[in-house]
């Protein structure tokens, strides 16, 4: 079952409004038909039936005005509430002429309501039920009081509308269902996306916090360990607190030393690091998935014809993470070896990701960047969101994502961004959020 079905995904407010358009809508079509057309229908029983459901979902506004916050139906009642609706025009439908009635096609409109937001077990059921309430107007129903006396559509004609009814129903339900289908998996894997590029800047500004708490500690630890030695070389040596006084200088220079490395780490976001070559940046995002026996080879340098300067950018977080998902990927389907090439000219700026692995599967190419394309890896089937996610990330600062299949085997994935962006993007961080939003 999808997404959709999971409890509390369906509002109770949606279902209702909906509901209302439809209580009003058949009152007005009745009496219109009735009294405008000349139509006698069995006016009585026929506003019964929509009075009933004017009750019904007046009592269920009540129940949302008691309680304000947004109430949300899980699977079985959004399944029992559209049922209801289906009934109630079957039943409708019933006393003004079944099949006959051109409103019978309005029975499709519960069942796409149930392909968009419930999930298939719940589609297939309400189906089932519409074909069932088609196929008994299609024999029992009360006349339609045609104006022409003993005027009456041939049965055949009927046996079309029932089988032209009952195809609408499956082709829309399945094709509902479908199009719903794919726009919560994107929906989902977008929210992934965002997850990931959260949890990078978390890691970011954590390492910041820990270059920026080395830096304020430093003195007060170098103070206190000056203090403590002058207390160490004024101390007699049979004094009983010598030891402690040793242990103290010992764990201060111990503190010291691991501030100090921390303050070397580049993960932590100096501003000496915040700006770095290319290639500076290329081989940050790799460095993360060296190991398991995949050698990783860099390579960088001037796009071939051009002696363009190597271009300063803006170390992102979206930047390290695309990359480094799609080195990730290429590690680990690899035989041998993953070569990243980074090239720059005076216009543009690629990097180049190849293995030497069996490529990409046939048929998926065309489909790469979509949310859950599934694959093989290590023999086994895999479903992931790595290279949607890195797509997306890389989108953001601009990047063009493209994927091929080397002729001598093995997979290939290059990475284009306008030079001009990135470069601006590091000298002006606004610039990125111009870059996110669509602007060139």
């Amino acid at each position: 079952m999808n997404g959709a079905g999971q409890p509390g995904r369906v509002r109770l407010r949606t279902l209702t409004f909906i509901r209302w358009v439809g209580v009003v809508g058949q009152a007005v079509a009745i009496l219109v038909v009735h009294y405008g057309l000349g139509f006698h229908l069995p006016l009585a029983p026929s506003l019964l039936v929509v009075g009933v459901s004017a009750v019904v979902n007046l009592g269920v506004t009540v129940i949302m005005l008691e309680r304000p916050a947004a109430v949300r139906l899980g699977e079985r009642a959004a399944s029992w509430f559209l049922a209801y609706d289906i009934l109630q025009l079957a039943l409708l439908l019933y006393l003004t002429g079944g099949l006959q009635n051109p409103f019978a096609v309005l029975l499709l409109a519960p069942v796409s309501v149930s392909a968009t937001i419930l999930g298939a077990l719940s589609t297939v059921a309400l189906c089932v039920l519409s074909v069932s309430a088609i196929t008994v107007l299609a024999v029992w129903h009360l006349p339609l009081p045609w104006l022409e006396s003993g005027f009456a559509l041939p049965f055949v004609y009927v046996v079309g509308i029932w089988a032209a009814l009952g195809l609408a129903i499956v082709f829309f339900a399945t094709y509902a269902w479908r199009v719903a289908a794919e726009a919560r998996r994107m929906s989902d894997a977008l929210t992934e996306t965002q997850l990931v590029l959260s949890r990078e800047r978390q890691l970011s500004a954590l390492g910041a916090l820990a270059a920026a708490a080395a830096h304020e500690l430093g003195s007060p630890l170098g103070t206190i360990l000056v203090a403590a030695r002058e207390i160490d070389a004024d101390l007699p040596s049979d004094s009983p607190i010598r030891g402690d006084v040793e242990l103290l200088i010992s764990e201060t220079v111990r503190c010291r030393d691991i501030l100090a490395r921390l303050a070397a780490r580049p993960e932590g976001d100096a501003e000496a690091f915040r700006r770095l070559p290319v290639s500076a940046v290329v081989e940050l995002a790799a460095a993360h998935h060296a190991g398991n026996g995949i050698e990783i080879r860099l390579v960088a340098g001037a796009a071939e014809g051009t002696d363009a300067a190597q271009p300063t950018i803006l170390r992102s977080e979206e930047i390290l993470h695309g990359l480094g998902n799609l080195v990730q990927n290429a590690t680990q389907v690899a035989q041998q070896a993953v070569t990243v090439e980074t090239r720059w000219s005076d216009s543009a700026v690629t990097v180049t990701i190849a293995d030497d692995g069996p490529g990409f599967p046939p048929g998926m190419l065309e489909r790469l960047g979509e949310p859950y394309v599934s694959g093989w890896r290590d023999g086994n089937p895999h479903m992931g969101l790595g290279i949607f996610i890195a797509q997306n990330l890389l989108r953001r600062t601009g990047g063009r994502v493209s994927f091929a299949n080397r002729p001598e085997g093995g997979a290939e994935v290059a990475v284009r961004w306008n030079r001009a962006i990135l470069e601006k993007a590091a000298g002006d961080e606004a610039a990125l959020a111009a870059v996110e939003d669509g602007d060139p």
